[in-house]
């Protein structure tokens, strides 16, 4: 067996690199059926997430100022006893000083009073402004949330319908990537990653890689089809096979992708 995958020939490496691309085209494909849900719900949870906080910061900012409001009305209450206790020990004062003294005392407590009204309006006010921006941001966070949740249900829907095929057909890669050596493999690999299209072996259509359109030398599209070494393609970086490969690997990989 080890001297087996010694020997293995060029070609035999062309055709399983070319049957893992099918596989882990079709994966691809698979992926992209979903397109942008995934990335759109993390998006939508981020943004709740961040609507939330400066939600939960409106809330702090409108407890802090109700209970200034609530300090500013004790302090009237307070007042209006002190206004009242002076106002009654004037009723008995001996003399002129001491009716004076305690006038101003009640003047100076009535613009407590005053004051702590102003400052009452002025707290209420923001509170009601700020709690009209909190009610909108509750409700823009109810819709988003709303949404979020509608497209949850389709994504896992898209991956409840594809999930069992996604699980056979990453089985069979792992399964296939077993059977190339690691240097190629590797090569596999980084190709691919490099790749917006995730192709890594292509074959030639009307003499150009696949997705290129630089023509090959008919000399280069010979030696292609010898399968004698590995061609990679000088503009697209891509590993090169010939068609009568591609059609008899896409005719053989019908048995094993059977989705």
């Amino acid at each position: 067996m080890a001297k087996k995958n010694i020997e293995i020939s060029v070609e035999e490496k062309l055709r399983a690199l070319y049957d893992l691309q099918i596989i882990d085209s079709r994966l691809d494909e698979i992926r992209n059926t979903r397109g942008e849900l995934p990335i759109e719900v993390e998006d939508l949870e981020i943004e709740i997430e961040g609507l939330q906080k400066r939600s939960e910061k409106f809330e702090a900012e409108i407890k802090e100022q109700s209970d200034e409001v609530n300090n500013k009305k004790e302090l009237m209450t307070h007042a209006a006893t002190l206004i009242d206790k002076y106002k009654t020990q004037q009723d008995n004062v001996r003399n002129n000083k001491e009716f004076e003294s305690l006038a101003k005392e009640i003047e100076f407590q009535e613009l407590e009073i005053q004051l702590a009204d102003k400052r009452i309006k002025e707290y209420n006010a923001k509170i009601a402004h700020k709690q009209d921006a909190l009610d909108e941001l509750k409700t823009k966070i109810a819709e988003l949330k709303s949404h979020l949740g509608f497209k949850k249900d389709e994504l896992e829907t898209l991956v409840n319908e594809t999930q069992k095929e996604e699980d056979y057909l990453l089985k069979k890669s792992e399964e296939f990537a077993k059977n190339i050596d690691q240097r190629l493999l590797a090569s596999y690999q980084r190709i691919r990653n490099n790749s917006n299209t995730g192709l890594a072996v292509v074959g030639l259509e009307r003499g150009a890689p696949k997705g290129s359109f630089f023509t090959l030398p008919p000399q280069k599209q010979m030696e292609i089809a010898q399968r004698k070494k590995i061609i990679i393609d000088e503009h697209s970086g891509k590993i090169l096979v010939d068609d009568e490969l591609v059609n008899e690997e896409n005719e053989k990989m019908k048995s094993v992708i059977k989705f």
